[in-house]
């Protein structure tokens, strides 16, 4: 059976095999420590999310390891992270396998998540934190995330998704606090062979889905059975179902709470179903966890966040992007949307402009030298935008406008 512990704020149905299930055991141990703070204030200085933009998660994944089979490797780490691009893109080759009932409601939530590349300090990491834990195996209580009882402590949750990865016991396979928990213990617990899809990881949760479905819950999702039999999980285009789904069952699986013929959602990534089963968000739940991103919601000072260098760096390497060669002032065309770039060479400012106000507004945009050092990371808001350089030295530079399908790379000079 597959566990996956989530402290919510909601009353959790008890599993029949209830020594695997720790979570109203550990609500009741941990009731001071869990005092949910409201949503942030509109006041506060934040921004809102824009209707085209893709939402960067930057993470930092804290690998606790007793023995050297713990320790995974950065490409296993790596292959998780494409998982969740994946998944949350809808770019998951798997989609085809959603029941055609179900597949007009499947949705792209527009969200993607990197591996952070500057530290709270304002120097360079990996992005993965190694620790050697004298801990054999952690209970579902926190220990993990706090140097003093063997764990390694999170970083600025407020910038960061702090994502430990362990042994867990009782065969529990990951767990995650919801929005407005507090900010020491904020983040998502994977054990660490239900991580990733190579190296050491387990059939049949060898796919990486566990925290595709642990993320949901740190961005607001419920499970799709709303925790309780034929409950409501707030999410109008998920049907009701009697409980959470297990194994890879056939559709239509229907239940004394299906509506229709169509029966329970079981692929959709908020359920228990094998990694190999789930393959969808709705767009409800798509909207729910972009959400949390918009201005007053918990996730909000992530749309600030500048720590995530460019994917083109997630290596590590030097590398710069691809040019292209410009006239002065600088300009592509792409599917009819000129983006001007000028002046070339520039001073202390550099403007970006297009003739079409709705393409350019929710892009990004990625200023390298010629080494590829990234030194500024901006996202545009509107037709014209500029971005601040002054303090930067002469030489060539290339800047990246990104959004949507288009990828544009500029060559400048100061």
């Amino acid at each position: 059976m597959r566990i996956i512990f989530t402290f919510l704020l909601v009353s959790f149905i008890v599993n029949a095999d209830a020594q695997r299930c720790g979570t109203t055991e550990y609500l009741q141990q941990n009731k001071s420590a869990f005092t949910f703070t409201p949503p942030p204030s509109t006041a506060s200085g934040g921004r809102d999310t824009l209707p085209n933009e893709i939402i960067t998660v930057p993470v930092i994944v804290h690998v606790l390891y007793n023995n050297s089979a713990q320790n995974l490797s950065d490409q296993q780490i790596l292959s998780q992270l494409a998982v969740l691009n994946n998944d949350y893109r809808r770019l998951n080759s798997d989609a085809i396998n959603t029941p055609a009932p179900f597949a007009s409601v499947a949705a792209d939530a527009r969200i993607v998540f990197c591996l952070a590349k500057v530290d709270t300090n304002g120097n360079y990491t990996s992005g993965i934190i190694r620790k050697y834990t004298s801990q054999t195996m952690f209970q579902a209580n926190d220990d993990m995330k706090f140097s003093s009882s063997g764990g390694d402590n999170g970083w600025n949750s407020q910038k960061y998704l702090n994502i430990w990865v362990c042994n867990l016991s009782s065969g529990t396979l990951g767990y995650a606090v919801m929005p407005g928990a507090p900010a020491n213990r904020d983040g998502v617990v994977i054990q660490y062979d239900a991580f990733g899809t190579i190296g050491n990881v387990s059939a049949p949760f060898d796919r990486g889905r566990t925290i595709t479905h642990e993320i949901g819950h740190w961005l607001g999702l419920r499970h799709t059975w709303g925790d309780a039999a034929c409950g409501d999980d707030g999410i109008a285009d998920t049907p009701p179902q009697q409980t959470y789904t297990t194994g890879c069952p056939s559709f239509p699986h229907t239940s004394s709470c299906s509506i229709n013929s169509f029966g329970d959602m079981f692929m959709n990534y908020m359920d228990f179903t094998n990694d190999a089963c789930m393959n969808m968000f709705t767009h409800d739940q798509a909207m729910e966890m972009r959400s949390m991103f918009a201005l007053g919601g918990y996730r909000n000072t992530f749309l600030n966040s500048s720590v995530c260098g460019d994917s083109l760096l997630a290596q590590g390497g030097p590398t710069p992007p691809d040019s292209t060669e410009t006239t002065t002032p600088a300009e592509t065309t792409t599917n009819s949307v000129k983006i001007t770039v000028y002046p070339n060479p520039f001073s202390s400012q550099i403007f970006i402009g297009s003739n079409n106000p709705a393409d350019l507004a929710g892009t990004t945009v990625r200023l390298y030298d010629i080494t590829g050092k990234l030194y500024k990371v901006q996202l545009l808001q509107s037709a014209k935008n500029s971005i601040s350089v002054g303090d930067l030295p002469s030489g060539i530079y290339f800047l990246k406008v990104e959004g949507g399908n288009n990828t544009q790379v500029f060559k400048l000079i100061k």
